[in-house]
């Protein structure tokens, strides 16, 4: 097992204990692993792609909660 992927393997724990207000967080640093996969060469699981895809909609989502109306 790879750097990486015992980096998804935290990622993805800590992401699992948050809750769903705040797990957005650590989008910017699954998008870091995920860059360095593919710089790599290597394949993103599809369950981190899924993942990475529902934590970015969820950080705009509470950009947008946290704008003045």
């Amino acid at each position: 097992m790879t750097y990486l992927d015992q980096e998804l393997d935290r990622l993805q724990a800590l992401i699992g204990a948050e809750t769903p207000d705040a797990r957005y967080r650590h989008e910017p640093r699954l998008r870091h692993v995920i860059a360095r996969l593919r710089e790599e060469g290597r394949a993103v699981p599809e369950r981190i792609r899924a993942l990475h895809a529902v934590l970015l909609s969820e950080a705009i989502e509470a950009e947008f909660d946290n704008m003045p109306v």
